[in-house]
């Protein structure tokens, strides 16, 4: 656990992860309540910002006591604590260099203020505007872009599928004859795998296409499934049908160059199972190009 600090919100992290009160540990987080007019403005609608800046103000209103406002709410344990600042706050640094009133310089004030006030404990602003934390260090104040939604590693993106060697022949002959499959401990890379990974298991003098079901905890075989009309014609193009057509998973990201199939598996796959969706919706990034005479 390191050192205790005092995070400050903009609008903009709240419209972008309405449970980002739970991603600070220990810390305390100060809201200024010019940030809560903000949300005012954005609770009507049926974007994701709208149903952020809802839900938000309904987990908020879950948290609201009397000492919300002095000695701040407990947020749970192992958490810190929220607090709403009001009122006018003495910020010398903002209003010199950022005479006009506007939401961004009200929430840059209440940072130059806490930081003035707790000088031991490091006020850090958060915020997605990148405009904003220019302001920020401008005027010494320490500020964050919020990331705890990012991915850190990238290179997960660029992996191929495993192909594991020297398999036991009658392992695989196993996979083969069973619908169950064969339980993940009986393999000697059980701690390698990840969830509904698919991989190559090779021997000696067989091999299979074969994937790990996180639901079963057993390692199955991997068949060239048709969709609509439409079949696999190499080993990732099978193991892509395999997890679009498996129900239990949820949510499916195949990446992969262009023309590789992408759109036309996950639109076979969708089709396919038809009776099981209300709708299919099908969007295309618009691309546009500008060429210079």
């Amino acid at each position: 656990m390191g050192t205790k600090k005092n995070f400050v919100l903009d609008t903009n992290v709240i419209l972008h992860d309405y449970n980002c009160l739970k991603n600070f540990q220990e810390n305390d987080i100060y809201l200024p309540i010019v940030v809560l007019e903000e949300l005012d403005k954005f609770k009507k609608g049926n974007e994701q910002i709208n149903y952020n800046a809802r839900e938000f103000v309904r987990e908020l209103d879950t948290l609201t006591d009397d000492d919300l406002f002095s000695k701040g709410v407990k947020l749970g344990e192992g958490m810190g604590r929220l607090f709403i600042v009001t009122g006018h706050v003495e910020a010398p640094k903002v209003q010199e260099s950022f005479p006009v009133k506007k939401p961004d310089h009200l929430i840059l004030a209440v940072a130059e203020y806490l930081a003035a006030k707790n000088p031991k404990v490091k006020t850090i602003l958060v915020t997605k505007d990148v405009n904003l934390r220019m302001k920020a260090r401008s005027i010494g104040i320490l500020c964050e872009d919020y990331i705890t939604d990012k991915v850190l590693n990238v290179d997960i993106f660029e992996k191929s599928n495993e192909i594991f060697d020297n398999i036991d022949p009658a392992l695989i002959d196993r996979i083969y004859s069973s619908k169950e499959g064969i339980d993940l401990g009986e393999f000697d890379f059980k701690d390698l795998v990840h969830p509904n990974e698919c991989f190559v298991l090779k021997s000696d003098r067989n091999s299979v296409l074969a994937r790990y079901n996180p639901f079963t905890h057993t390692i199955i075989r991997v068949t060239k499934a048709r969709n609509y009309g439409i079949e696999p014609r190499n080993a990732e193009q099978s193991f892509a049908f395999e997890i679009l057509n498996d129900p239990s998973v949820k949510l499916v990201a195949l990446t992969g160059k262009a023309g590789t199939g992408k759109t036309l598996l996950a639109l076979a796959a969708a089709l396919g199972k038809l009776t099981e969706y209300k709708q299919i919706l099908l969007a295309r990034p618009v691309v546009l190009f500008l060429i210079r005479i």
